[in-house]
């Protein structure tokens, strides 16, 4: 048995969960977790980031608190994904960054407004209306989220890596997690008692496909200046605008609704420093959907220079701490479930 405390909990609620079995239809924790006598911190981590946190479990369990075993899954493997997290992050003494969230968040914000601010001072270039461009050159861009986006995938991959998940492509996997089906297997997630809404699913599926039509926004628009010489900005009717304009309303409904969701939803969900690092990322993404909007319809205005350095301040700092937030949660459930589904084979 593991000395961590949080691993022995986890143990002994497991070696508990698998003797009585009563949630075993839930979800594929439980599922997985019938496959297995003994655990492991291997397994326990893999079973964290399986857990999707939808709650209904701890109102379904006859041992679980006032009773004196003090079962309550969804918050333990809240707090052993948040320790998985920080195990696997590489370079390993960024590890304190999910300690420590809104911290990191705040210094990664002025590293990126200093970044930023420099690139535009040096470029010191003519302002046209609308010309970013005119602001901070192009190359100075590209090389500057390159080298931090390069780095931030190279962080995450290590980290995939450790997981010991490999790197199989999984179709049934692949469904689980663009459809979110198992926030919704046994009729979506819980708030409280009783009390079961799909808002939390939504909000995910906002935020997700938020994030995927910006990113498709940035790509269709490196596709236009390389490969046809077509500069930006673009008109607001053009399909790089048009993309990052639907990203953005979702990025804005998607954190801002999740946020208020898990405010309602009872604290013996989940554990407080997964909440803690989920609201900080969530606050990165609002930032950076609400300043690149106001700068798509605020782009000819005198004060647009001032603008574009404080959304690439903002869109810096996400890049910065993507490896070290919450959205390495996507990462390690996604190649869980590919585990979970090969299991199943």
């Amino acid at each position: 048995m593991t000395s961590d405390p949080i691993f022995r909990k986890a143990e002994h609620e497991m070696v508990v969960c698998n003797a009585c079995r009563y949630c075993e239809a839930y979800c594929p924790v439980f599922q997985a977790m019938e496959q297995r006598v003994t655990f492991s911190p291997g397994d326990l981590t893999y079973l964290a980031n399986l857990c999707h946190n939808c709650g209904e479990c701890l109102y379904a369990c006859q041992y679980a608190p006032p009773h004196e075993f003090g079962i309550d899954v969804p918050k333990t493997m809240s707090k052993l994904r948040v320790e998985s997290y920080e195990s696997l992050a590489w370079p390993s003494f960024a590890a304190v960054a999910f300690r420590r969230p809104w911290a990191a968040t705040l210094v990664a914000l002025v590293a990126g407004l200093v970044v930023s601010a420099a690139a535009a001072w040096f470029h010191s270039g003519t302002v046209r209306d609308a010309d970013f461009y005119g602001v901070i050159s192009h190359d100075s861009m590209v090389a500057l989220f390159g080298a931090v986006g390069l780095f931030a995938v190279a962080a995450i991959a290590v980290g995939h890596v450790r997981f010991k998940a490999g790197f199989t492509y999984e179709p049934r996997a692949a469904r689980d997690v663009l459809t979110l089906e198992h926030l919704h297997d046994a009729g979506d997630c819980v708030d409280a008692e009783e009390r079961r809404t799909p808002w939390r699913r939504w909000m995910h599926h906002c935020t997700f496909y938020g994030f995927a039509l910006c990113f498709a926004s940035t790509t269709v628009a490196a596709i236009y200046h390389v490969f046809f010489g077509w500069i930006a900005p673009y008109a607001y009717t053009s399909l790089p605008v048009v993309l990052g304009t639907s990203g953005g309303v979702g990025l804005l409904i998607g954190p801002a609704g999740l946020f208020l969701v898990d405010r309602g939803r009872d604290p013996e969900l989940t554990h407080a420093s997964e909440r803690s690092l989920g609201n900080a990322f969530l606050a990165l993404l609002f930032l950076t959907s609400l300043t690149g909007l106001m700068l798509l319809v605020l782009r000819g205005q005198p004060f647009m220079p001032v603008l574009l350095v404080i959304h690439l301040a903002i869109v810096l700092a996400l890049f910065i701490t993507l490896p070290y937030g919450k959205f390495v949660h996507g990462v390690y459930r996604a190649a869980a479930l590919v585990k979970f589904r090969r299991e199943e084979e």
